[in-house]
C-alpha cells in the first residue's frame, strides 16, 4: 500500500479507515458500506458549505462548485443562509454532488430537502456524499 495513495484518497473522503481499505484494494462502495453513522458525520465535517472555500479537499471542492459560485451574489447570500438554516435543523452541514449544478438548482434541492426528517435526510446526505466520492475518485489523483 502506498501512503501517497491513502493520503489522497483521503481527499476524495475524510475517513481514515476508509481510504487504508481502497488503497489495499477494497472496491470503494464496499469499505463506504462499512462506515458508522459516526464516520459518515465525520467525512461530513470536513466540506465546506456550498459556496464557501475550504474543506479537505479544497481544490475539488472549488472545482465542483464552479458553476454555483458564478450566481449573482443575491443568489449566494440566500445560499449561505439556507445552509445555516439546514446546519440548525440537521447538525451537518448540506451536501450535494454539486458539479454542474448553478446555485438556483442547488438552493431548490436544498430548500426541498429541508422538508426531510432528520433520518431520511442523513440517508440523503450520505447518498451524496458517496457521488462526491465516487467522482473524486474518478479523477487521477493529480487532478
Amino acid at each position: 500500500m502506498s501512503d501517497d495513495l491513502e493520503t489522497w484518497l483521503f481527499t476524495c473522503l475524510a475517513n481514515r479507515r476508509w481510504a487504508r481499505a481502497v488503497a489495499n484494494g477494497k472496491p470503494a462502495d464496499e469499505a463506504m458500506d462499512e462506515l458508522t453513522d459516526d464516520e459518515w458525520l465525520e467525512a461530513m465535517k470536513a466540506h465546506p458549505r456550498i459556496g464557501e472555500r475550504g474543506g479537505r479537499a479544497s481544490a475539488a471542492s472549488e472545482r465542483e462548485q464552479s458553476r454555483a459560485m458564478q450566481s449573482s451574489p443575491a443568489t449566494l447570500a440566500d445560499l449561505a443562509a439556507e445552509n445555516r438554516r439546514y446546519e440548525e435543523r440537521f447538525g451537518h452541514v448540506f451536501l450535494i454532488a454539486a458539479q454542474g449544478r448553478d446555485a438556483d438548482e442547488i438552493l431548490a434541492e436544498l430548500r426541498r430537502r429541508m422538508k426531510n426528517s432528520p433520518t431520511a435526510e442523513f440517508e440523503e446526505a450520505k447518498r451524496e456524499l458517496r457521488k462526491i466520492t465516487r467522482t473524486r475518485v474518478g479523477r487521477p489523483a493529480s487532478a
